[in-house]
């Protein structure tokens, strides 16, 4: 009998750090925009961001700031980061206005910053740039 509660123990806590794990799968590389290969990470604003090879780290590094936006919109694909509030104009969300930006759902408080959001030439900037920080957290 101890056996089988220490067994469920092991296996309870094995699905626990699964869990916590970022889901990669649809994660692309800031840097080359590539699919990502789990071992090569770097440790951003609370999570990880991950890259397709060993040399994208060091370009990350060296210019973060350019490639801010698509790091953030990896860490909501990913699941390490969430939603907390609309990200053009910092209010609560509506969740019928949320569309998919490169695989990740975002939602908005109005039609009118979905709007914006959806005619943008390059939404994941809008989306995921400067004001990042304040309608995304990384759960730590």
């Amino acid at each position: 009998m101890r056996y089988l509660i220490a067994l469920s123990l092991l296996c309870g806590s094995v699905g626990l750090l699964m869990a916590a794990e970022a889901d990669t799968s649809k994660a692309k590389c800031p840097v080359s925009g590539k699919a990502v290969k789990a071992a090569s990470s770097a440790e951003y604003k609370g999570g990880k961001v991950f890259f397709c090879c060993d040399n994208c780290p060091n370009a990350f590094a060296g210019n973060t700031a350019k490639f801010a936006a698509k790091a953030n919109h990896q860490l909501v694909v990913t699941g390490q980061a969430k939603q907390t509030a609309c990200p053009l104009a910092g209010r609560k969300v509506n969740a019928s206005t949320a569309i998919d930006i490169d695989g990740a759902k975002v939602a908005f408080c109005c039609n009118n910053c979905k709007g914006k959001a959806s005619g943008a030439a390059n939404k994941i900037d809008l989306v995921f740039g400067k004001k990042f920080d304040k309608a995304f957290k990384v759960a730590k």
